[in-house]
């Protein structure tokens, strides 16, 4: 008989994951969670799958206070960190769309309990009852939170769901105009609105306030032919979606892309090298359904 933890490993660091935004504590946080399940007498755990995911939690949750404290300090934009995931991950729509570079975003806005509750009750279905264990609030509490969790995501998450065909033509395109420079081709491909973040953490070189507009996103990414005429831009998939990874002068860019009515209308770039370790490697997410 195999480990549960072992067998529920993939479901824990994803919801780890999803409630930190960060890969390396994410990590962490499931090893914590193993030593803790360590010391169980798994014997008597009626529902391991439960009892994991309430250790992880309760962990994530200690680390996210922390975590959201040091946030406020941070030099510049602050973006999830990026993780390279297999093609396949894009084909469960509902677990791509939880852990979009773009929902993540979203999710900061949230408080650490109304994070857990959101992502717990509607990424993973959870009971109320199991969620309220987790969570230490009450079963009547946590429905109230969910409510609230769920209004405040669906004002600020994306609205259009892309087709998986459409996300990759418009991204392909838009890289083959990264490389060549080709300014009249990076207007085409951008919404007139499109806004470019980019998170540098005070250790890399890049923009420092976001960037509104066609025109000027598109000259910025025009002068990339001239800047690093040998570095090398590939399509990688990025959080469950086509994006972009970006090896110049010797430092690697993580690029996510929002492609909305056949146009590009959010990017987001990873430039801090701290943010950059997963991206060597896929790693493996799931729902555990």
């Amino acid at each position: 008989m195999s480990d549960p933890f072992v067998a529920h490993r993939n479901l824990l660091f994803t919801v780890a994951y999803e409630m930190l935004g960060s890969a390396a504590d994410a990590e962490d946080v499931v090893q914590e969670t193993w030593l803790r399940w360590a010391e169980v007498d798994q014997a008597q755990v009626h529902d391991p799958r439960a009892y994991l995911v309430r250790i992880v939690t309760r962990q994530a949750l200690n680390r996210l206070r922390t975590l959201t404290r040091r946030r406020e300090d941070y030099v510049g934009e602050w973006l999830p960190e990026p993780l390279l995931t297999a093609p396949d991950v894009a084909e469960d729509v509902e677990l791509a769309d939880s852990v979009s570079m773009a929902m993540l975003t979203v999710l900061e806005t949230l408080g650490p309990t109304e994070r857990a509750v959101f992502v717990l009750r509607e990424v993973f279905e959870l009971p109320y009852d199991e969620i309220a264990a987790a969570v230490g609030k009450s079963s009547a509490a946590v429905r109230q939170i969910a409510t609230r969790a769920r209004n405040h995501v669906a004002a600020r998450r994306p609205r259009v769901e892309v087709d998986r065909g459409e996300q990759q033509a418009v991204v392909e395109s838009f890289l083959a105009a990264v490389r060549g420079g080709d300014l009249q081709a990076l207007l085409d491909s951008l919404a007139p609105d499109v806004v470019l973040l980019a998170d540098h953490g005070g250790v890399a070189q890049a923009i420092r306030k976001p960037l509104h507009g066609s025109e000027p996103v598109a000259r910025l990414l025009a002068n990339f032919a001239t800047f690093a005429p040998d570095g090398v831009v590939e399509p990688v998939w990025i959080n469950g979606a086509l994006g972009a990874r970006i090896d110049a002068r010797g430092e690697v860019t993580a690029i996510s892309l929002e492609v909305e009515d056949g146009r590009i209308k959010q990017i987001l770039v990873v430039r801090n090298p701290a943010k950059l370790t997963s991206l060597t490697e896929e790693i493996a997410l799931s729902r555990d359904a």
